[in-house]
Order: structure tokens, then C-alpha cells, then sequence
């Protein structure tokens, strides 16, 4: 499969609602042939990469998007009981009523934990495409979720975002660029990467909306199937997996929405505990 630079990590959709991109319209196909390969964009991957698996009772804030058919496509972070923090290009692929979130569940194959549905769907009025920047979303549920949620970082957390500060991706996506899906959650430690550094890697950065995450020298990474889903500094969500070139490539780390920048448009995010 050819790998072009740089695309979302969705793991496949089917055309959106508001004609959102090639991304979105090429969804269903990566959904029953794993691959996605957009004709502006690099092929993107689903698992973490470089992780393991992880137990979903230590992380329940971390949920997943699922269509009408019950698939697996994107992740997504339980901010309150209600709302779901997720990529803008996820939430845009479907319309609301054929979105579903999947809380508490560890295993896909299983029907354990809690399915809930999409009342409405909030995106962020600057996003045109995940390289443009403001890929994220608020999905409001049409029930109430009774895990654990994360909180939301803002302008008080610019620590979370200095260079070298650990940080966890979580996620059902790829293992490996081109691998196998996953089944069941996993995660990966992976480090902030300096605003110079990724701006270097891709000239598409946006350090006021974006934050990289990952090690020179590769080997772990988010990849298709996890976009949407949570960048961690304790419990505190300072990214969403958004896009990369490849998953785990030398040079080339992952790139997240970076959430404290638009903490002030979702919607005053609670946190429940």
C-alpha cells in the first residue's frame, strides 16, 4: 500500500454530513479493507504503536466511535457524563443519528459497558481538514455515561506542554502501519516534542492548535483507527490523535489537537467524578 505524507488517523469513514473532505469520503472502504490512502493525504494507521495493552477500568474516560453498523473507526475522551471529546474529522464523517459512542468496554468483540448515541454535535468553526488545524469535536450523548472523565486542559496547564513531559495515547487503532487492527484498548508512553522540532517535520504545523508527541527515532506512535482519541499527562487531556506521516516513522512524530487552545469553545467541559 502506498504511504503518502501526512493524513488523519481516522479509520475510515463514510461520506460526511457536511462534505467534510477526501478523508471522510473514503471512509467505509478503510473500515473493511484497513487502509485508507486519501488522495491529498499519507495512508493512516489503526492501533497505538509501540504500546500495549492496557485495562479500560484504569482509563475509563477513554471511549470509542462506532457507525450504525457497530464498527470501530475513531476514539474518543468522556469529559463529563455526557460529552465526548473527539477529532473534528471523526465526528464530521457521519451524521449525528448514524454516530454512536462505546464507553467501559475493553474488548470490541464483546457487548460489555455502555453504547449511547449522538444527540448533537459541536465542531470547531476553524476546521477545514486535520493539517489546517482545529480537529476536534464535542459529541453530547443521549444519555449519561457513569465512568470516570478527564479532565480538560487550559491556559493553566502550559507545563503539560513543555518538551520531554511524558504523556499517554490510547487507543483500539493499528500496531503497526499497515498491521493488523486491535480488539482491545491499548496504550503507549510517549514524549512532548518541542514546537521547533515538529515544525521541522511538517511544514503544515501549527503550534498554536497542534502538539507532537513521540521519539526521534520512532517506534511508537498513534496510528489509523485511533484518531480522536486522547494525548494524557496524568488525568488531564492535552491532545487529540489527530494526524501523522505513517505511524511510528523516524522524524516524523504524531500530531494532536492541541485542547488547551480551544478549552474556552467546548462548551465549559465539567468534569464528573
Amino acid at each position: 500500500m502506498p504511504v503518502m505524507p501526512a493524513s488523519s488517523r481516522s479509520g475510515g469513514v463514510r461520506p460526511a454530513r457536511r462534505g467534510a473532505s477526501v478523508l471522510a469520503a473514503l471512509a467505509l472502504t478503510a473500515l473493511t479493507s484497513a487502509a485508507l490512502v486519501p488522495a491529498t493525504a499519507s495512508a493512516a494507521e489503526p492501533y497505538v504503536v509501540g504500546g500495549e495493552e492496557t485495562s479500560v477500568a484504569d482509563h475509563s474516560y477513554a471511549v470509542y466511535l462506532v457507525d450504525d453498523d457497530g464498527r470501530q473507526f475513531c476514539g474518543g475522551t468522556l469529559t463529563s457524563s455526557r460529552e465526548v471529546v473527539t477529532a473534528a474529522h471523526c465526528a464530521d464523517a457521519l451524521p449525528a443519528d448514524e454516530l454512536g459512542v462505546v464507553a467501559g468496554r475493553q474488548d470490541t468483540r464483546t457487548d460489555r459497558g455502555i453504547e449511547a448515541g449522538v444527540r448533537d454535535v459541536w465542531v470547531a468553526p476553524s476546521y477545514q481538514d486535520p493539517m489546517s488545524g482545529g480537529d476536534i469535536a464535542v459529541l453530547s450523548l443521549d444519555r449519561a455515561v457513569p465512568y470516570r472523565t478527564a479532565q480538560v486542559a487550559d491556559d493553566s496547564d502550559a507545563a503539560k506542554y513543555r518538551a520531554g513531559t511524558e504523556a499517554t495515547v490510547l487507543g483500539w487503532g493499528r500496531t503497526a502501519e499497515s498491521g493488523e487492527r486491535s480488539n482491545t484498548l491499548r496504550s503507549a508512553e510517549v514524549p512532548v516534542v518541542a514546537a521547533d522540532t515538529c515544525s521541522e517535520a511538517y511544514d503544515e504545523y501549527d503550534p498554536e492548535t497542534m502538539v507532537c508527541a513521540g521519539y526521534p527515532e520512532g517506534g511508537t506512535d498513534a496510528c489509523q483507527g485511533d484518531s480522536g482519541g486522547p494525548l494524557m499527562v496524568g488525568d488531564t487531556l492535552i491532545g487529540v490523535v489527530s494526524w501523522g506521516d505513517g505511524c511510528a516513522r523516524p522524524g516524523k512524530p504524531g500530531v494532536y489537537t492541541r485542547v488547551s487552545t480551544f478549552e474556552p469553545q467546548l462548551g465549559g467541559q465539567s468534569v464528573d467524578t
